[in-house]
């Protein structure tokens, strides 16, 4: 009895782990292509409420980025 207990708990496990999708648990990311005239600051401050500076930090770490610095036509991925 026990070894069939343990068997249908294996396979609905397996069911389960085979159908799993991503739960998105961190949301969508958004790609913006950086316009002329525009900062992270600008982008940061448009996007996000709050301290704008935690946003312009975060969207430089998304992107790996070593500075503030931006250029026309680059895309940034928006955490």
């Amino acid at each position: 009895m026990f070894v069939r207990i343990v068997l249908i708990a294996a396979v609905a496990v397996l069911a389960w782990s085979a159908m799993a999708r991503s739960s998105n648990a961190h949301g969508a990311k958004h790609v913006v292509t950086v316009h002329p005239y525009e900062t992270l600051w600008t982008i940061a401050e448009r996007r996000y409420g709050g301290d704008v500076r935690d946003a312009v930090w975060r969207i430089e770490r998304a992107n790996r980025l070593h500075s503030a610095n931006v250029r026309v036509g680059q895309r940034l991925v928006l955490p």
